[in-house]
């Protein structure tokens, strides 16, 4: 499938590179690079294009401005694109979060190898930066996790080395999906099964970890299900919001027995670690 890129330069580039980002996330852009200008953000050209950006602050900028200019890439040039604005990522000290045409040499602490292909979740973006330290920061990691909106696998990834011993890792998206199985093979992992759905695909397995990077109105649609199939006292991490979004959260979170226990923050973004009462 050919894909939408959207370039937008942006002043100031903070903080509306975030804010434009969640928002075009939530009308069908999946994968986006920061840049020092603004950011670049792609989708399947299927979406909507003029009503996406009718629904973003693009359409009624106050308190910036912007230049924004697209094209269409052709599916057989989407790795090649996206592998120039590839770099490898750092979380901390913890792990490294490589493409095949990295050098490896280059890692620091756990080493995951991600193909990138247009799916979200490489480690680039805030959020999926805060779940992959918080992951690491965890007092035990539990032996049963599931991974909601899996995208690229690594989380799961990152779960599995730290010694989770199943990992459901779910996806609404088959490329995604197709690239969390590609992923998970890549980092000789044994224990992660991917699955195309959505919380539908939940039955009475019960788990110790619930990792969902997803968005702020999708998780809390889904916190029943959360709380129904974690374990007592089990873990929840969230993110996919920002900053402000933190207390309104954590009061709809408490609705459902869940207990803050540790709060991340990368720039404008947010991540939450909480258990089950």
């Amino acid at each position: 499938m050919d894909t939408i890129e959207l370039t937008i330069k942006l002043a100031p580039n903070e903080p509306w590179n975030e804010i434009i980002v969640a928002e075009l996330a939530e009308v069908g852009f999946e994968s986006f690079v920061h840049t020092e200008e603004g950011l670049i953000a792609y989708s399947p050209v299927t979406i909507d294009y003029d009503d996406a950006i009718k629904q973003s602050s693009l359409s009624n900028p106050v308190g910036f401005k912007f230049e924004m200019s697209k094209r269409i890439i052709p599916a057989e040039n989407w790795n090649a694109k996206w592998e120039e604005n590839f770099d490898p990522v750092y979380v901390e000290k913890y792990v490294s979060i490589l493409a095949p045409f990295h050098d490896e040499s280059l890692a620091i602490g756990m080493r995951v190898i991600i193909q990138p292909k247009m799916s979200f979740g490489t480690g680039h973006h805030q959020t999926t930066w805060m779940m992959s330290k918080a992951l690491f920061e965890l007092n035990e990691m539990p032996k049963n996790v599931l991974d909601m909106g899996t995208g690229t696998g690594v989380l799961a990834i990152i779960s599995e080395n730290l010694g989770a011993d199943r990992i459901l890792a779910i996806d609404i998206e088959s490329g995604a999906l197709d690239n969390a199985i590609e992923n998970t093979e890549r980092n000789h992992c044994s224990k992660i099964e991917c699955l195309i759905g959505d919380v539908d695909l939940l039955g009475n397995e019960n788990f110790g970890l619930v990792i969902a990077n997803i968005n702020k109105n999708i998780l809390k649609v889904q916190m029943q299900s959360y709380s129904d199939i974690l374990e007592k006292h089990g873990v929840l991490l969230l993110s996919g919001f920002f900053k402000v979004d933190v207390q309104e959260m954590l009061d709809f979170a408490s609705n459902y027995a869940f207990e803050k226990v540790k709060l991340f923050e990368k720039d404008e973004w947010a991540a939450i670690q909480l258990k089950k009462m």
